[in-house]
């Protein structure tokens, strides 16, 4: 019988011990402290979008007209080697009246630009609106120039962070300090569409090109973490 007890605290014992090692209990003067870096970053891409959009009482003709005004307009852009140009939503609907009586289609197709080459984008939407309208246009901070501002950034607010634990040891009236946990995070305002222009504006024959002031964006990197105070 004896035997038989020690074999059963034997085996209780080393799950005991896991059980008491997945619980740590947390370090004396534990804080939990936040700071942040933030920078505006010249915004560098422009996003833009053009469409047609067209009546007609028959289908296989409307799509015909908005096939040839995206065509003509993917072809004149192709003289435009800094802008990037791709196909956006292309769609045709049923158009009813009273009674459900079906009236005509409406068809619209669209074309989106990307660019870092200002001068040279607003060039081509000035050609395209002869055609086209302008639905949408904003700018933003390219990838490569957010990761660069976020880097930079890091530097910083890990030295705000190291300051504000100094701060909450001195108040505390600790020797020093242990950083416990540290978690960083990154983000950027994107700011509002400069354009957002619809079928009110009619296409012309010939339409100057637009100016550009593409403004800023804020980059933000923030430090989140614990420290224990050490007495």
């Amino acid at each position: 019988m004896r035997a038989l007890t020690w074999l059963c605290v034997a085996a209780v014992l080393p799950l005991a011990g896991a059980a008491l090692a997945a619980e740590p209990v947390p370090p004396y003067n534990s804080v939990e402290l936040q700071a942040e870096a933030q920078r505006e970053v010249p915004n560098d891409t422009l996003n833009a979008s053009l469409y047609a959009e067209m009546n007609d009482p028959d289908p296989a003709a409307l799509a015909n007209a908005i096939n040839r005004a995206a065509n003509n307009a993917l072809r004149l852009a192709k003289d435009y080697k800094s802008v990037r140009v791709h196909s956006g939503n292309n769609q045709t609907y049923p158009v009813y009246g009273k009674g459900n009586v079906l009236q005509g289609w409406r068809g619209r197709a669209e074309i989106r630009l990307e660019s870092k080459d200002f001068e040279a984008a607003s060039a081509l939407i000035g050609k395209l609106q002869s055609g086209l309208q302008l639905g949408n246009l904003n700018f933003s901070v390219s990838s490569e120039a957010r990761r660069k501002a976020e880097d930079e950034l890091t530097l910083e607010a890990i030295a705000a962070f190291r300051a504000r634990a100094e701060i909450v040891r001195g108040a505390l009236a600790g020797r020093s300090y242990k950083i416990r946990r540290l978690n960083l995070n990154g983000g950027h305002s994107i700011p509002p569409p400069r354009f957002a222009m619809g079928r009110a504006m009619a296409a012309a024959p010939a339409v100057a090109p637009p100016d550009f002031e593409s403004g800023v964006s804020l980059v933000t990197l923030t430090v989140a973490g614990v420290i224990e105070v050490l007495d």
